[in-house]
């Protein structure tokens, strides 16, 4: 793990070697960690082409089923497969390459003419497995970072197995939503070293993460009240961030810390949006205010950290660099705008801004891909 604010690299993921291309081993990997990479990405593609069709406009792939899936196709599909390759690159053992498998496997089973339970079971296999990639690497090297994140892979799990006994998304997403803030708050804590935190802070945000896995999962049971508490948990997730989190040092820098940091600051920015949505409004099962609380952590939280660790995870996937350069900053003010656009036209009852700012999160994310796919390529 460095120490240098300029350049951290996720001390959880090996540093990268540069591809050589000169040993079969190094080849086969690389291939065997795109393919996993691709299973997420067709995952996300159906997602937002699930999307698509939730907004009435016209999609590039349309399935009857495909808006039914649209959660479990984007969080578990997508972004969980993101997750569980991550960490089976960390631990180093070819059984933990089971859980990406599993998760993207399962997303594309959710389309196809096979009952919906069948895709739903392997991705809560994948997550099982994920839940235990945790557990292994904690036995490596404990750290209450990791058990934030254990935790959050554990929400994960729960809604896996709830959908499977036909909760509906909207009952659940607090779960969903307290595997992508947990997640990414351990991680967070992990690179907080750089600012030189007090000894309490790894404490403090321990607390903080059983708090919003308890309140999540309360707001199944009780949801006045659990939605409530679960938006004061989230939000004094943010204020721990801003507390301690690097991005706030590393936004007066240069180049890829700068652009690290603002995008982490603008995913901290819409999980406070989240979080006063669910403190001032309790639960939000459907309706303007699940749309907001969706997409203010599927979107503007969740795709902001993916914009924002790009440039240092890729690396690690691959063996190959994705370097940093202004133009990615395209995509970050696309999806800003467009995910503004939509909350607005949805808080004000305007179709056509809600419909305007859905297709442009779309755009924006798929800018991103393709601008990643051109920077790696010619470098």
């Amino acid at each position: 793990m460095s120490d240098d604010p300029a350049g951290p690299v996720q001390p959880s993921v090996p540093a990268p070697r540069l591809l050589s291309g000169n040993t079969r081993g190094e080849r086969t990997r690389v291939r065997g960690r795109l393919a996993l990479l691709l299973l997420g990405g067709a995952s996300m593609l159906l997602g937002l082409s699930a999307g698509l069709m939730l907004l009435g406009l016209p999609a590039p792939i349309t399935t009857e089923r495909l808006p039914e899936v649209h959660g479990q196709l984007m969080i578990v599909g997508f972004l969980g497969t993101l997750i569980a390759l991550e960490r089976a690159i960390a631990l180093r053992q070819a059984w933990a390459y089971a859980a990406p498998l599993a998760t993207g496997v399962g997303a594309l089973l959710l389309v196809t003419p096979l009952p919906m339970t069948a895709g739903l079971a392997v991705q809560a296999v994948g997550l099982g497995i994920l839940v235990a990639v945790y557990a292994a690497i904690w036995r490596r090297a404990a750290s209450t970072a990791l058990a934030i994140q254990w935790l959050g892979s554990f929400l994960a799990l729960c809604a896996s197995l709830l959908w499977l006994a036909q909760v509906p998304t909207g009952a659940l997403f607090p779960f969903l939503a307290g595997f992508l803030v947990l997640t990414i708050a351990g991680e967070r804590l992990e690179l907080a070293h750089v600012a030189s935190p007090p000894p309490g802070a790894a404490r403090s945000l321990l607390l903080i993460s059983a708090a919003v896995a308890i309140t999540g999962a309360g707001s199944l049971l009780w949801p006045t009240p659990g939605s409530e508490l679960f938006g004061a948990s989230l939000l004094a997730t943010v204020l721990w961030l801003l507390r301690y989190d690097v991005a706030t040092r590393t936004i007066r820098s240069v180049g890829l810390p700068r652009y690290t940091a603002a995008n982490l600051l603008l995913g901290m920015a819409w999980l406070a949006v989240a979080g006063i949505t669910w403190l001032t409004l309790g639960p939000q099962p459907d309706g303007p205010g699940y749309d907001v609380v969706v997409h203010a952590i599927g979107l503007g939280f969740a795709m902001s950290m993916v914009l924002a660790h790009a440039p240092i995870i890729l690396p690690a996937v691959l063996i190959r660099p994705l370097p940093y350069r202004p133009v990615l900053y395209l995509a970050t003010a696309a999806l800003q705008v467009s995910l503004i656009l939509r909350v607005a036209g949805e808080v004000r009852g305007a179709g056509w801004a809600w419909q305007a700012g859905g297709a442009g999160n779309v755009a924006a994310l798929l800018a991103f891909v393709a601008m990643a796919a051109v920077l790696v390529v010619r470098r």
